[in-house]
């Protein structure tokens, strides 16, 4: 590959170029607010590094105008970006409502019943035709994102009395979740199958499972992506109490994870929703698996300027739990302030890692007793119990070497060479200060990084060796003001770079 779009750009805040990189990544899920060209590049260069594409709004057409806006747009401004196709997933939905909206009583009985549609008030129809045979009595039903509670009381052959437990208005085609029911529901339904395979055909770079109960269902996607020839990697969202269960299982099957608190908020108790969170996360890091938090991150911000103090906490709590990325929905689909929602989430992150990272020093020195930081562990988040998928021993164990060394000899980059991404995850989980640079000839490597904590994407020569790869970026960090004469960088060359593809750990002074 001669030459990769987007192969200059460094994710950073401030007006020095030398200022504080920002390592959280944001996604930035599209919508009607966004999604032209204009939309598109003002979330780029508001920091957005990751897009989202929500298959359960749209046509595949308009997705794929959209993606190819992305794609243009991206190689305009010389920033790599990453793609996320979300795919619906096996999501139970009210059919029509006779009258658009109802209310629910406290107390009062509503009915489901078979069938596509009904003009009965207080009687629902569901998308899963199913339902009323695998419901039973004692079954809670949760109706508008939970703020409607509903119990099973009775069921017969053709449907099942609810008694509200908690009252509120209900309108057509919102959300139905089943805490606790066990249901047959296939993980992939045919337009999710579809989907998947247009993502596939276009070159997304992430395709995300909705309402994942078991790795079983994450190894099925995987399958078809790869039997089509992509490189995609697969996102488990993790948004039932059933994946709960089975948490290790999908975390290690899965290339990415996403800590989905919308519908996961419902199916367990809220309550718990905190722990859960740092939970998830924390077996992420264990696993060496890129972790994602999503929803209402800072929902007040689809029509409010300024975001509450909660949610300014929310973020930072993600960021200081180990979370790579966080994600935007409505606030960026359908906000009023996009561009602003997108430039605020930035400003948290990069106040939130300025404080770790001082905060940390602070805790080794102490820890060590002297006023460098010698010999560096993770001692905020838990050192990785598995190897990345692909990651052979020697390559993990001269990265976290090389990481202490960049740290003791206050590196101005540590650079890593990485044909499929898997050694810059090993460095990205590592959550080093000194800012780490992912070089790649491969254009979806390029687009995936863009997702890791801390690792800026930059295009080299196809083939390049080990000389080559300092030539490169020392040129480009010179070029970009990034790099000053006698500045020292660490350079990590992994399998497919340098002679023979041989790892090693290289200190050079520019």
């Amino acid at each position: 590959m001669k030459d990769i779009p987007g192969s200059s750009a460094f994710h950073e805040s401030g007006p020095s170029p030398r200022g504080a990189p920002v390592r959280t990544k944001i996604v930035a899920t599209l919508g009607p607010a966004s999604s032209g060209k204009a939309g598109i590049q003002s979330l780029i260069e508001g920091g957005v590094d990751v897009f989202r594409l929500n298959m359960a709004h749209g046509s595949i057409h308009e997705h794929t105008e959209t993606l190819n806006t992305i794609r243009h747009v991206s190689d305009e401004v010389g920033r790599p970006v990453g793609v996320l196709v979300d795919l619906a997933g096996p999501k139970i939905r009210l059919g029509e409502i006779a009258s658009g909206s109802v209310e629910c009583v406290e107390g009062s009985d509503v009915f489901f019943i078979r069938g596509p549609a009904t003009d009965r008030p207080h009687h629902f129809v569901t998308t899963y035709p199913t339902l009323v045979d695998e419901l039973a009595v004692g079954d809670s039903i949760m109706l508008a994102d939970g703020t409607i509670s509903l119990v099973v009381s009775e069921k017969t052959s053709d449907q099942a009395r609810c008694r509200v437990v908690q009252g509120g208005v209900v309108r057509s085609r919102q959300g139905v979740n089943l805490p606790g029911v066990d249901l047959s529901v296939a993980a992939m339904s045919a337009d999710d199958w579809k989907h998947a395979e247009w993502a596939s055909s276009v070159g997304a770079d992430f395709v995300s499972l909705s309402f994942v109960r078991s790795s079983v269902e994450v190894n099925l996607l995987k399958e078809l992506l790869r039997t089509r020839q992509s490189s995609a990697r697969v996102v488990a969202k993790i948004e039932k109490r059933e994946a709960l269960e089975n948490l290790e299982s999908i975390i290690d099957g899965a290339d990415v994870v996403m800590v989905a608190r919308g519908d996961l908020g419902v199916e367990i108790d809220v309550a718990s929703m905190p722990m859960v969170q740092k939970r998830i996360i924390r077996v992420c890091q264990q696993y060496q698996k890129p972790v994602i938090v999503a929803t209402q991150m800072l929902d007040s911000m689809q029509h409010s300027r300024r975001p509450t103090r909660a949610e300014t906490t929310d973020v930072a709590n993600a960021i200081l739990d180990g979370a790579d990325a966080c994600m935007l929905s409505g606030e960026t689909a359908i906000g009023d302030h996009p561009r602003r929602v997108v430039e605020m989430m930035r400003r948290i992150a990069q106040s939130t890692e300025r404080q770790y990272l001082q905060s940390r020093r602070q805790y080794l020195e102490e820890l060590l007793g002297k006023s460098r930081l010698g010999a560096v562990g993770n001692d905020f988040l838990p050192r990785p119990q598995r190897l990345v998928h692909g990651l052979h021993p020697i390559t993990q164990a001269v990265v976290e070497g090389a990481s202490r060394i960049a740290a003791e000899l206050d590196a101005r980059l540590f650079v890593v060479a990485s044909k499929s991404g898997v050694t810059a995850i090993a460095r990205s989980k590592h959550r080093g200060a000194v800012p780490t640079i992912g070089l790649t000839d491969d254009l979806a490597t390029l687009r995936q990084m863009t997702l890791y904590w801390g690792v800026t994407p930059v295009a080299v020569p196809e083939g390049a060796d080990v000389n080559q790869l300092l030539s490169h970026v020392c040129d480009w960090g010179l070029q970009d003001g990034r790099l000053e004469r006698g500045d020292r960088i660490v350079l990590v060359a992994g399998i497919g770079f340098g002679a023979g593809g041989h790892n090693m750990a290289m200190v050079h002074e520019v």
